[in-house]
């Protein structure tokens, strides 16, 4: 393992050494990846002009793998003689709000235009297939300016596509991309989960888009429905307004896949594992428990904590 920090003189300091607790989340969606460390201060290996300040760079490798590059956001002292560190990745810097208008671009393009605004690195970005005929945002965060454009390459291309920092470089990657080859079951890596089928968040089996005809004035609805599943549920049903600029055959496509992501049970689990640093939010995994057959199931979100010598995983995890 290797744990440095890199401050804005060019002192780099090995903090393997003092670090006594560390926890890396990782969220699919909405958030920066976090690195929380615990040090000894005043250790009686420090240099004396050993210090951390917030902006500084911090980077993680453990297992031959570059894990986490990011800055300094956040640090607690007090009398126990600890420091406590919390950094963000570069996505931290994607929560600040912006304006965009944009034209025929693709998720791929946004991504490019906004982190060249915002003097951010990127590197693999993955192409992204459907273009948005015109993207409009006012005073909106900037990383939901992303995954907005980055979901309808979901909605009308049935990709689901991953975004992340990539050890300091923002990435794109298509699903295939993010497919681990690790099997979790009793036995085998997982020693706890718990469970749980619902159709009470995200599932629909009716879906309405409608768009605004100007030349006529009428609003156009594009209904696609789940016969066999409203007699199931009832009518579970998404109202939403399709692109103005899509034309009727690329509104029904995005209908049909929006029934296709949305009209089922949602089966999700909460699993305690050894760890595997492999391990992050948007990687595809299998899991094998006693309750179903062995599935494919997307990481939601991921948290990996190392203390005293022991690495273990919390995953939220869900079949997609």
């Amino acid at each position: 393992m290797e744990l440095l920090v890199k401050n804005k003189e060019g002192r780099i300091w090995d903090i393997s050494g003092i670090v006594t607790d560390i926890s890396l989340k990782t969220a699919r969606t909405g958030k920066p990846a976090t690195l929380e460390l615990t040090l000894v201060d005043s250790g009686v290996y420090q240099h004396p002009k050993f210090g951390i300040n917030n902006g500084d760079i911090v980077q993680f490798s453990k297992d031959g793998m570059d894990v986490f590059y990011g800055f300094v956001f956040s640090l607690d002292t007090g009398s126990d003689e600890q420091i406590k560190l919390t950094a963000y990745d570069q996505i931290r810097y994607l929560l600040g709000n912006g304006s965009y208008v944009l034209q025929d671009v693709t998720a791929s393009e946004v991504i490019e235009k906004i982190a060249k605004d915002y003097g951010l690195k990127t590197g693999l970005l993955d192409q992204t297939e459907y273009r948005i005929p015109s993207l409009i945002e006012d005073d909106k965060k900037l990383l939901d300016i992303i995954m907005g454009a980055i979901g309808s390459e979901l909605q009308y291309k049935g990709m689901l596509m991953a975004f992340y920092d990539d050890f300091g470089k923002l990435t794109l990657h298509q699903p295939d991309a993010m497919l681990l080859n690790l099997v979790l079951g009793a036995g085998h890596y997982l020693y706890d989960y718990s469970l749980k089928r619902s159709i009470d968040d995200d599932t629909y089996n009716t879906i309405f888009l409608y768009k605004d005809n100007e030349e006529n004035g009428q609003r156009e609805f594009f209904p696609v429905s789940d016969k066999e599943n409203v007699k199931r549920w009832g009518i579970l049903h998404l109202y939403q307004k399709a692109d103005d600029k899509a034309n009727d055959a690329q509104i029904r496509e995005k209908a049909n896949n929006l029934l296709k992501l949305h009209n089922r049970e949602k089966l999700s689990l909460s699993v305690q594992a050894i760890g595997d640093m492999r391990v992050r939010a948007g990687n595809f995994i299998y899991v094998l428990v006693a309750d179903f057959e062995t599935q494919l199931f997307l990481v939601d979100q991921c948290t990996h904590k190392i203390s005293g010598g022991e690495h273990t995983m919390s995953l939220d995890i869900k079949v997609v």
